[in-house]
């Protein structure tokens, strides 16, 4: 997410292109007490995105049935392995049709980062083949936790995915996926970050 000029993260889980899920802000559907960073021109959210409501109002549903959730072409929520003790460390998982509604998963005065803003947070800190380490949390992540300092401030955790499959929610603690507002050839956009690189997968 950004806000304004600001980004919050909404941390992803990607399973096909619209079946993926993604995290990042603090446990209210408020903004006031989002913890921040500025890396490069923009304020970027540091926790996970947690909110039950669209900015409007509107509730977003909490979908749990692994079959309903293939199903879907609105918005929805969860928590890795539909277990609200990974909600609390990691925040909730959401469908890209959460992301893409209209009525705004981020908070008032927060948006969900483009390509464009990735990119430039990125760049700002270095190669985008090296810079992983300096955004990583130094906690959760599996070892080796390649080059992690979290230099940046950033304090990206490793929250899995949910995809459609028999076996739905995969890889917590080996790596982070963050939604983004974007369309990468006619796909729903992430950013990948795993425990044992130091680059930084634009997908």
């Amino acid at each position: 997410l950004v806000m304004k000029n600001n980004l919050l993260l909404i941390s992803t889980i990607i399973m096909s292109l619209l079946n993926g899920c993604s995290k990042k802000q603090t446990s209210t559907d408020s903004a006031v007490n989002l913890e921040s960073v500025t890396i490069g021109s923009k304020v970027w959210s540091k926790k996970n995105l947690d909110v039950t409501k669209y900015r409007n109002g509107d509730v977003i549903p909490h979908v749990t049935d692994q079959a309903v959730w293939d199903q879907l072409t609105t918005g929805a929520w969860c928590y890795y392995n539909n277990d609200p003790a990974n909600g609390a460390i990691y925040g909730k998982l959401y469908n890209w049709y959460a992301v893409n509604d209209p009525r705004g998963l981020a908070p008032k005065g927060w948006r969900i980062p483009s390509f464009m803003d990735w990119d430039e947070m990125i760049k700002s800190l270095g190669d985008p083949s090296q810079v992983a380490g300096m955004l990583k949390s130094t906690m959760l992540w599996k070892s080796p936790n390649v080059d992690a300092t979290n230099s940046s401030g950033f304090s990206a955790l490793p929250g899995g995915s949910r995809r459609s499959s028999l076996s739905p929610f995969y890889d917590i603690t080996e790596q982070g996926n963050w939604w983004t507002s974007s369309i990468l050839y006619g796909a729903a956009g992430y950013i990948n970050m795993h425990y044992d690189e130091k680059k930084i997968d634009y997908d």
